[in-house]
């Protein structure tokens, strides 16, 4: 049976070539959940023998692998909204939760030692920013010794869940970042150099000396890449840690959203971190092959018992009792076994 193998390089995550047998439950999609999503298949591999391949190829990929039916599951941190899951006859719910950091290749600068804002962070995205030691930067961090070099921005080049939280606070922080780029999986972005999923992200700011970036916490922690503080909604400077996000996470209304479509950036609250997302599984509600996809539903419902310990040690935030309970119930009644 096929272990969840994959090849990370480039920023590209291929899956194993080996031999896959009915048990194995296929999935594919966001590189944002994908530290956890390994080491929930590793556990469940030696539990129960099943195994997961899983594609980390970017939200936008999984969404088109789901939809062309190729995989049993595809996973995205840019929930689809309502219609569009009626029109594709697609089920989804959060996962589990997390948050995306900028992180910065600045020699002499620690983690969390230089701050931004909304709008400076978008005027440096928008290519209105262009020097470390620019006014706007200097005004946040008086006592950080900043060179005078160029900033060089980095993006994702690929359909991206992580860009669309990213760009969606952007959004919310900025008139002039909505007005001109706006939100989405993929933007046309005014400035910066493109890599692929949050490894290439990683990768490219552990490698440029003066760039800024994006990805989710857990890359941030795992590749010891220099993130930033950030001024929240309530004009607090925060941290990123597992209590700025649960605060952020904590005024979600799940039980009320349509197909749990929940955004949980810029929320309200003096100890929220701006930038927290959650990561969606989307299903057939009637999927061609209804063994698969009770097997992933077995998978997803042992992550929900069995992996809340696992999510926290990686510092993603696990789904309350109360929405698992809410989740169990909607694939009873949407899910075709």
């Amino acid at each position: 049976m096929n272990f969840l193998k994959t090849i990370v390089a480039a920023g590209l995550v291929a899956a194993s070539t080996t031999v896959a047998f009915a048990a194995d439950i296929t999935g594919a999609g966001a590189t944002f959940p994908f530290p956890i999503y390994s080491k929930w298949a590793d556990a469940y591999k030696k539990e129960t023998g099943n195994g997961l391949n899983y594609q980390s190829i970017g939200s936008g990929g999984g969404i088109k692998q789901i939809q062309a039916k190729t995989v049993t599951f595809g996973a995205t941190d840019a929930p689809l909204k309502a219609e569009q899951l009626e029109k594709d006859g697609l089920v989804q719910w959060p996962m589990v939760m997390g948050a995306i950091v900028p992180v910065v290749n600045l020699e002499g600068v620690k983690p969390g030692e230089l701050v931004f804002d909304g709008e400076t962070l978008a005027n440096v995205y928008l290519g209105k920013i262009t020097k470390w030691d620019d006014a706007a930067i200097k005004k946040l961090n008086p006592n950080v010794k900043l060179p005078s070099d160029a900033i060089t921005v980095v993006r994702r080049s690929d359909g991206s869940g992580t860009t669309f939280n990213f760009t969606n606070y952007l959004s919310k922080a900025s008139a002039d970042w909505k007005s001109k780029v706006g939100e989405g999986t993929a933007v046309e972005w005014p400035v910066g150099v493109g890599a692929k999923g949050n490894e290439g992200v990683s990768g490219n700011i552990g490698q440029t000396k003066n760039s800024i970036g994006y990805v989710e916490y857990a890359y941030a922690k795992q590749n010891k890449l220099t993130y930033t503080g950030l001024v929240n909604k309530a004009g607090k400077t925060v941290q990123p840690t597992v209590e700025a996000f649960q605060a952020a996470a904590s005024n979600a209304d799940w039980a009320k959203a349509p197909g749990y479509y929940v955004i949980l950036t810029d929320q309200p609250g003096e100890k929220s971190w701006p930038i927290t997302a959650a990561t969606f599984i989307l299903m057939h509600k009637d999927a061609t092959d209804k063994a698969a996809s009770k097997e992933a539903l077995k998978f997803f419902a042992w992550a929900f018992k069995s992996g809340d310990k696992m999510a926290e040690e990686l510092d993603y935030i696990p789904m309350p009792d109360s929405v698992v309970k809410l989740i169990e119930k909607t694939w009873s009644a949407d899910i075709k076994s």
